[in-house]
């Protein structure tokens, strides 16, 4: 049941961004489509993955090492209970292929969208070249509303101090935009977003403090009120 479920809502968010057709929805049993799904072509033909080098400390993934069922969105096709790792690192989408045991690149300029099994979702938005790290264009989306939240989920390096083993260590980092019509706009403090989504800042700071919403210590759900605020305008 938990599987149906996730599958449906996965579906509705890529048909909510305009995406609608599902690899498999016309096949007689979804058992069978399941048994085929590894070789669709779409998924299976970008490069070998380059593996991290074993000289830095932790990994290049977000939020989990090992393959894990999600959801994808190629080329305006929506493929369920795909094995999914996002190298925020090198901002890559990985896939495994199933006949040559190798981890495979999924080209990004084939990719719309994916949603994890932790159910974050990610998707492609162009239009940001000029930020040092929009790379290949992956973006989580944390709220919708007049305006979408997004938060660049990426990881740096910085030297170890201490004798071991390793050169250097994986630093988990964020930055957060507000997003409308193909614009970005970069958030770097509570006040620029609630100025963007243009609103009333005497009011709204009373609801802020009332849900102890504060943006330094938790952008993402300070973010993702205020675009549900921008919503009801």
């Amino acid at each position: 049941m938990q599987k149906i479920l996730f599958f449906l809502f996965t579906t509705a968010f890529f048909v909510k961004s305009g995406i609608a057709q599902v690899a498999g929805e016309n096949l007689a049993y979804l058992s069978e489509y399941k048994e085929a799904l590894p070789y669709f072509q779409e998924l299976i033909t970008g490069g070998q993955y380059a593996e991290a080098s074993k000289l830095i400390e932790g990994v290049p993934f977000f939020a989990s090492r090992q393959f894990e069922k999600g959801t994808l969105s190629i080329n305006g096709i929506v493929y369920p209970e795909v094995p999914l790792l996002y190298d925020n690192y090198r901002d890559q989408l990985v896939t495994f292929h199933p006949i040559f045991n190798q981890k495979i690149l999924i080209k990004p300029e084939k990719i719309d969208g994916f949603v994890l099994s932790n159910g974050s979702r990610f998707r492609f938005f162009p239009g940001n070249s000029s930020y040092f790290r929009d790379q290949n264009g992956i973006y989580q989306i944390l709220g919708e509303g007049s305006f979408t939240a997004l938060a660049k989920r990426y990881k740096t390096t910085k030297s170890t101090r201490e004798m071991s083993r390793f050169d250097e260590v994986y630093v988990e980092k964020s930055d957060y935009f507000l997003w409308n019509s193909g614009v970005f706009y970069p958030i770097s403090q509570g006040n620029q977003a609630i100025e963007i989504l243009g609103l009333e800042p005497k009011e709204l700071k009373k609801q802020l403090r009332s849900r102890s919403l504060n943006f330094k210590q938790n952008p993402e759900v300070y973010l993702r009120f205020l675009v549900d605020q921008s919503s009801k305008k």
